[in-house]
């Protein structure tokens, strides 16, 4: 990717934003289009509302109540319908509002990702097999059945009557889980799990076990009929280990809040704080945010302290249930039973994924440093793509392959967390898809976040092949030299630069920079320092380069001289090298003209640079890639596109890079997709912040905050 200059100032605008109420009309199209079931059932819970007047008074208070509400005693006397008839109600007001959100949301996603039919049976099903299961399970164990148990929550809830259709909600979004690609379908599962284990263990309402039931029975089920490619419920990497624990961490903080702020019996005794002070308690809860983000990151220590303390739990758990089963001893307190056992599933998780838990206490990336010659070695035994001359600039570390194997090299910076990779690896094609392994297991293992920035289709096609996701984020403009002529109208405005500084006797220069006289070094320096000044950040790095990477003896100057020696412009060319070490062709970089010089002296540049290299035998030259702008301006975007495009949209003032797409648009380029790869949506953020400190790592928190704004006002727009 190219340095800019400023080409013109005509900026597209951002579209305005369309409004509350189109966006409603439009969701609501969207959800009769896709989700018509639960569209109906919105609207027959709405309009039972209204009729009984239960938007605006509890179910339970009404004279009917007996008659349309299921449980124990409803089988028990045979009104078996009341399975059907209790759907369309709430307990409260806030519980029906609660149904009636969920439904359009939950439910109707459901239903776009299952279908209409298979969601009916989906729902049908776990609605009446919850609570017939979980009603047999209270009956069961009730007093009337097995008396002197001693457990006195199943009698409780063989005596309860209850309304809703939330346990057919749980188990059609379980099942249409199996539908979501990795690493969503196990969050979304973990999601779901979290909630059922949290209300059953420290609530355990009847249709807390109906939930439980209906999560059992769907997520086997859904896996079996509805899961497309991927298969199975275990994590598949040590990053998916890793978010397991760090999930298990995060319940267990929330079973502490929810045992102090709302205490009451649950179905394993009391879920009381045990006058605990709040701050011991928000105490306790801070410690296990500290230790769950660092076992996030696979820290070995948090992963001990984890194992210990939840080990020191299960005994106690283990004590307690003896206690229990063998003396009068009454479980008591906040942590007892139900915590106990959120601590033994949590143990039994790191424990089987020990492996993911290897990050040692310091974490700093143990790689080897920039060993510039190693890579420019690689880069002529193996050759590389347009952008690889920048992977041995300053600033880049490097993790190196085996030597026996012909060697290999992939450039990273670190920021933000995260081992932003640069470009492709420099290897051979046989050994491509071995050294990205080698570099997601190193990031993995440092307990860092991996992304690879500016690669081409080929290592894109490999990623995903891996399962990653990949973005476009810019195009590369090359140019092929073979038989090119400047001829026809398209090259008119070659043409004509080359015929005015012939008329303005300036003249072009290909040249090794560090091999220049002191006067034209300077030169190209202030011309540089005054076009940084203008922008207010500073320079760009990373992927831009500046004059000093232009010192390099391997790197190409284009320079435009007048008759009095005076430097009007200059451009600097990154080789691009075959494998064996020929000269393939050239990147543009440097792009910088003398504002009050020669007017179309980058027409002149770049036309007089393409015909020398030519002339030498090279087989085409990149335009390079402006950061944040494509040449398809009407291809469908995504949700990245579209956060990119606001970027770019903002940073245009800045840096230009639309204005100079736009440019390298008149020497007729055929374009090449660049791209960025992720593993998931979630460490975008992460990712970003991590690609604006390796383009700006010199840039004050202040000009941050003015880029910022430029961003906001954009967005708003």
């Amino acid at each position: 990717m190219s340095d800019t200059v400023a080409i013109d100032d005509d900026i597209t605008s951002v579209p305005h934003a369309p409004t509350v109420t189109a966006r409603a009309i439009h969701y609501a199209r969207v959800i009769a289009g896709h989700a018509p079931v639960s569209l109906l059932l919105f609207a027959c819970l709405l309009i039972i509302g209204l009729a009984t007047g239960t938007l605006w008074s509890a179910t339970k208070d009404k004279s009917y109540f007996h008659d349309v509400a299921y449980g124990v005693p409803a089988f028990a006397d045979g009104e078996w319908w009341t399975l059907g008839t209790g759907m369309f109600f709430g307990l409260t007001p806030w519980q029906l509002v609660s149904i009636l959100i969920m439904v359009i949301t939950l439910l109707a996603w459901a239903e776009w990702r299952l279908g209409s039919l298979r969601l009916v049976g989906v729902f049908v099903a776990a609605q009446f097999l919850g609570h017939l299961i979980a009603a047999l399970f209270a009956w069961g164990l009730s007093d009337q059945v097995i008396s002197g148990i001693g457990w006195e929550w199943p009698s409780q809830l063989a005596q309860v009557r209850d309304v809703g259709m939330t346990t057919g909600i749980v188990g059609a979004v379980v099942a249409a889980s199996a539908t979501v690609r990795s690493p969503w379908r196990l969050r979304l599962r973990l999601i779901l799990a979290s909630y059922v284990a949290l209300s059953l263990l420290f609530e355990g309402s009847l249709s807390d076990v109906a939930h439980l039931v209906a999560f059992a029975v769907m997520l086997p089920l859904g896996e079996r009929l509805f899961s497309g490619t991927e298969h199975g419920f275990a994590p598949r990497s040590r990053r998916e280990v890793r978010l397991v624990g760090f999930a298990g961490l995060l319940v267990i903080a929330a079973a502490d809040v929810l045992v102090w702020f709302f205490p009451g019996s649950g179905p394993l005794g009391p879920t009381d704080s045990d006058g605990s002070s709040v701050w011991v308690m928000w105490i306790e809860v801070a410690l296990i945010a500290l230790v769950a983000a660092q076992l996030r990151r696979g820290k070995h220590w948090a992963w001990w302290a984890t194992v210990v303390i939840g080990g020191l739990n299960v005994v106690g758990f283990v004590f307690v249930v003896l206690a229990v089963a063998f003396t009068d001893f009454q479980a008591r307190g906040a942590v007892t039973l139900g915590t106990s056992l959120l601590w033994l599933t949590e143990v039994a998780v790191l424990v089987s994924g020990r492996f993911a838990f290897r990050v040692p206490f310091r974490s700093g990336v143990r790689g080897d440093e920039a060993d510039t010659a190693e890579v420019k070695r690689l880069l002529h035994a193996h050759g590389g793509g347009t952008m690889s001359w920048m992977t041995t600039w300053d600033g880049n570390h490097y993790l190196f392959g085996d030597a026996a194997a012909g060697g290999s090299a992939v450039t990273y910076q670190r920021h933000a967390g995260t081992l932003l990779a640069l470009a492709d690896p420099v290897c051979s094609d046989d050994d491509a898809t071995r050294t990205i392994k080698e570099f997601v297991d190193f990031a993995e293992s440092s307990g860092l976040t991996p992304c690879w920035f500016s690669i081409g289709a080929d290592t894109a096609a490999i990623l995903r092949q891996l399962s990653w996701r990949t973005a476009k984020i810019a195009e590369d403009s090359i140019v092929d030299l073979p038989g090119l002529a400047f001829k026809g109208k398209s090259w008119q405005h070659v043409r004509t630069a080359l015929n005015k500084a012939k008329k303005s006797g300036i003249s072009h220069r290909l040249v090794a920079r560090a091999e220049e006289p002191f006067s034209i070094k300077a030169q190209v320096r202030s011309i540089s320092d005054e076009w940084v000044g203008d922008k207010g950040l500073p320079e760009m790095g990373f992927t831009l380069g500046g004059v000093d990477e232009a010192l390099d003896p391997e790197v190409r100057v284009s320079l435009a001289i007048d008759e009095e020696g005076n430097v009007h412009g200059v451009l600097s060319w990154l080789p691009v090298y075959a494998p064996g070490g020929a000269v393939a062709g050239w990147t543009l970089d440097v792009m910088r003209r003398r504002p009050d010089g020669f007017g179309p002296v980058i027409e002149f540049l770049l036309g007089s640079a393409i015909l020398g290299f030519q002339r030498e035998g090279a087989q085409f030259v990149s335009l390079s890639g402006a950061p944040l702008a494509t040449a398809d301006e009407n291809a469908e975007t995504s949700a990245t596109d579209r956060v990119l495009d606001v970027m770019g949209a903002a940073m245009e003032p800045l840096y230009g890079f639309r204005s100079l797409h736009a440019f390298k648009k008149k020497f007729s380029p055929r374009y090449e997709p660049v791209y960025l790869a992720y593993r998931d949506e979630s460490d975008l953020p992460r990712i970003g912040l991590a690609i604006s400190r390796a383009y700006l790592p010199q840039a004050t928190p202040g000009q941050l905050v003015r880029l910022a704004g430029l961003l906001d006002r954009r967005e708003r727009a």
